[in-house]
């Protein structure tokens, strides 16, 4: 089976003082991590997160892998053309975690995916079927490929999240309600609607709801949806109903917090995997989403567009919370053992 190197970008607002020495706190290094320790079971799988493109070569030559994983969009093509030419024998992976939605909004996205097809031993990687359909078409059609060859330009390698589940216990006696609607604050998170569905189905079960949301990554024009979040729960303020702010912490403190929730939401609009609603789970947290996330229940998937839908979803949770984390588990379970089986066979 072969080796691989999985590499990551240090974030440009790095704080040596206040940020941890990965330079990362993001659901992409979890992801990756994930990944590259169920690798290490059976093969050599390394991980490491660079400063920028100049870092590269020196970690391939160090590790000396037969892949190259490149998570995320962030090395510029001829980078990639270069790094290809010093190292021919090593095969270059740039992997995608976002779908077309997602990607609109980054103004470099077919440029670059495009200009990666051209170069001798490069694939592409996403971790959605829909998006595998969209970028083999591009290629396809871009380069002249046949549809029996494009294997060798897009391939398929999910996202993956260990099994470690806690008990949570669930008490409908409380006088209030806390709903975590964690992760990066941006438009196709779509948590303006998921508040007004809390507050109302709050309202319907006689409870002060405590909305929980991350506040310091505010990401891709989010600023205008805290914004609103803000305005929508001042004008709650005398009923009870509150909007709690959270920074991003360590993932183990992050688990607390996950674990001190009621229900968790994820109603996105676009998603590849969602390792936020993984992480409400695996504290035993149930949890609503929408269909955009591939391993979740569908019994508790809601409209992201229609909040009576996302109401009623919380309800169904509400009366049935254990069923709701426990068909959500075998689901993540399930994908899972999948997981392990694409990237096994894409290694061999």
């Amino acid at each position: 089976m072969k080796s691989v190197l999985f590499i990551l970008k240090r974030k440009e607002d790095y704080n040596e003082v206040t940020d941890n020495q990965i330079g990362l706190s993001t659901g992409l290094y979890n992801s990756a991590g994930f990944v590259n320790t169920f690798l290490n079971k059976k093969t050599v799988s390394n991980m490491v997160v660079v400063i920028d493109n100049s870092d590269i070569d020196r970690e391939v030559t160090k590790h000396r892998p037969d892949v190259v994983i490149i998570e995320a969009l962030w090395v510029v093509p001829s980078k990639i053309e270069e790094l290809q030419a010093l190292h021919p024998s090593v095969k270059w992976v740039i992997r995608l975690h976002s779908e077309m939605p997602f990607l609109a909004n980054e103004g470099i996205a077919m440029e670059w995916i495009g200009a990666y097809s051209k170069i001798p031993n490069v694939q592409l990687a996403v971790n959605s079927p829909r998006m595998k359909r969209e970028a083999e078409f591009f290629i396809r059609s871009l380069n002249s490929v046949p549809k029996e060859h494009i294997h060798k330009y897009v391939t398929y390698l999910p996202n993956y999240y260990p099994q470690a589940y806690h008990k949570s216990d669930f008490s409908p006696k409380k006088k209030e309600i806390n709903i975590g609607c964690f992760g990066a604050v941006r438009p196709l998170k779509n948590h303006l609607v998921q508040a007004m569905a809390a507050i109302e189905f709050a309202e319907k079960i006689g409870k002060k709801l405590n909305f929980h949301i991350n506040g310091d990554r505010v990401e891709m024009k989010g600023e205008t949806v805290l914004s609103n979040l803000k305005g929508l729960f001042d004008h709650y303020a005398d009923k009870g109903h509150k909007l709690v702010i959270h920074q991003w912490t360590p993932r183990e403190e992050f688990l607390k917090l996950c674990s001190t929730m009621d229900i968790g939401m994820q109603v996105s609009f676009s998603e590849t995997f969602n390792i936020v609603g993984a992480d409400l789970i695996s504290q035993g947290v149930p949890l609503v989403t929408s269909n955009e996330i591939p391993w979740s229940s569908k019994y508790f998937q809601a409209n992201p567009t229609d909040s009576a839908s996302v109401v009623s979803k919380l309800l169904l949770t509400y009366l049935l919370p254990r069923v709701n984390t426990s068909f959500n588990r075998k689901q993540l379970d399930s994908y899972a053992s999948y997981t392990k089986k694409v990237w096994f066979n894409f290694l061999r």
